[in-house]
């Protein structure tokens, strides 16, 4: 069976980013549709077989790269199995992507990378920052569900979705109006923040730091007065009792 995305990284300096892609992708996808070579390889098993014979049946090589991988020496040394993946990954014609691990990671030079690897560093790069993880898995894996068919029919977060109709917002700042197109159902919650000024939601009467006066007759003054108040109410009424 094609595990679909193989996970390429370095212990020491990636298995941390390794994990959390391969938790959410296999999440997302299943289990199966993700190599990670700590999981993917049974006890007792030849890894070298393991490894080559997972890049060869994915479709998408996810090559974690830290802030220091183009500069471990190893990237050199011909029996390094992060460079033979990548490796038999193009040799094999199947894709390879860079994620970045953290802010710090930084696009690949190509002259910090031998003339092998060289290629990896013309590849469009993925981030995968901690202090957005959440986004850049999501985008992560819409990414590769756009790629893969076999991805995109397995993902479970389209199929929830579709099936209880949600909807997701997200708004920024904003300046103007936001309108929700089509029908939708449940509850609508919103979140107000730096609001200055009176709110009303729903239904009856706003009292805003001021008193609550009604009724026939009522007055409500509010500041100094001078030269007094004179009312005249029912007049018509007043003059027929006084008959």
């Amino acid at each position: 069976m094609a595990n679909e995305v193989f996970i390429n990284y370095r212990t020491g300096d990636g298995e941390k980013i390794a994990a959390l892609l391969d938790q959410a992708l296999s999440h997302r996808f299943g289990d199966a549709h993700v190599f990670r070579a700590s999981k993917s390889i049974p006890p007792g098993a030849v890894y070298q077989d393991h490894l080559i014979r997972g890049v060869r049946r994915s479709s998408v090589v996810l090559a974690v790269i830290g802030e220091n991988w183009s500069k471990h020496p190893q990237l050199s040394d011909e029996d390094d199995w992060v460079r033979k993946e990548i490796l038999e990954a193009f040799a094999c014609g199947i894709e390879v992507i860079p994620v970045l691990d953290g802010r710090k990671a930084e696009r690949l030079n190509p002259a910090d990378l031998p003339g092998e690897l060289k290629r990896l560093a013309d590849v469009q790069s993925v981030p995968l920052d901690l202090h957005d993880l959440q986004s850049n898995l999501m985008r992560i894996g819409n990414l590769l569900a756009a790629k893969v068919p076999e991805l995109k029919a397995a993902d479970r977060t389209a199929a929830q979705e579709s099936e209880v109709g949600e909807v997701r917002n997200s708004v920024g700042e904003l300046r103007g109006n936001v309108v929700q197109a089509r029908e939708f159902t449940g509850d609508a919650g919103t979140v107000i923040k730096g609001n200055q000024g009176s709110i009303h939601m729903g239904d009856g009467n706003l009292y805003h730091n001021s008193p609550h006066v009604s009724g026939t007759g009522a007055t409500y003054i509010a500041g100094d007065n001078q030269g007094g108040i004179r009312h005249d109410f029912g007049g018509s009424r007043r003059k027929e009792e006084e008959r």
